[in-house]
């Protein structure tokens, strides 16, 4: 069942982890048992009734827009958003993105290189009960950047454990480190709410509105989680991503 809710997958990023694989491909086409990262977002997308997909593109941009043309957008409707000329990560790509986005709907990102079975119908459950801004996954997954939050999961922070920076939204005692699993439910508004223009993350729009509007996580530590983001990891990734 189609529930005209829109996504996108952030699949426009240089790879620069993945190489020597993205010297001559984007890293959106990798390989796992046979299925590229964004024919497996797409296929994950679509079990839930999310068959309207934005994918925006930058690094081999013809190799990407070829693959969809080739398999009819593996059953869904996927339009291009193009950033041939800049990538501009992942809050740049969303406003970019923003005439293909808006609606009076929730709209949803993933990025490519995330591989998860985390169940989006809890997850949007999780966000239609509380009425957040947003709400996105984390787990307690190791990780060197880890995002900061109050014990009723709002988000409050962020911070880098490898050199110490760190960002802080709201100032309140016995945060809770977390790491972000890059699957996010926005509510249609935020789209007017973002200040930054240009190439930014979308982790600076979250810190930035995180103290004026409620940004939520949902813990779903124990689910299925890989990211994708070095050759090493796919054979990780096979052994989950049948």
């Amino acid at each position: 069942m189609e529930n005209g809710i829109k996504a996108m997958i952030f699949s426009a990023g240089l790879g620069t982890r993945f190489k020597p694989w993205t010297d001559t491909h984007p890293k959106a086409l990798a390989i796992v048992n046979g299925k590229s990262l964004l024919q497996r977002n797409i296929e994950y997308l679509r079990q839930y009734g999310i068959t309207d997909v934005v994918v925006n593109v930058h690094h081999f941009p013809e190799q990407i827009i070829e693959a969809i043309k080739v398999n009819k957008g593996w059953g869904s409707n996927v339009v291009i958003s193009d950033e041939s000329d800049e990538v501009l990560e992942t809050g740049g790509g969303l406003m970019k993105a923003r005439h293909l986005l808006e609606s009076d709907k929730i709209f949803i990102s993933v990025n490519v290189d995330i591989l998860t079975n985390l169940d989006l119908n809890k997850l949007m459950a999780f966000h239609q009960q509380h009425k957040p801004l947003v709400t996105f996954g984390v787990t307690n997954r190791k990780s060197s950047r880890v995002l900061l939050f109050d014990n009723d999961n709002r988000l409050c922070g962020w911070k880098n454990l490898q050199t110490g920076q760190e960002k802080i939204s709201i100032d309140k005692p016995n945060l809770v480190e977390k790491a972000y699993s890059c699957v996010v439910i926005y509510q249609p508004e935020i789209l007017s709410l973002i200040k930054q223009t240009g190439k930014f993350s979308i982790m600076d729009t979250y810190l930035d509105l995180a103290a004026e509007h409620v940004i939520l996580a949902y813990d779903h530590s124990g689910d299925n989680l890989v990211d994708v983001g070095k050759p090493e990891s796919v054979a990780a990734a096979e052994k989950l991503f049948l």
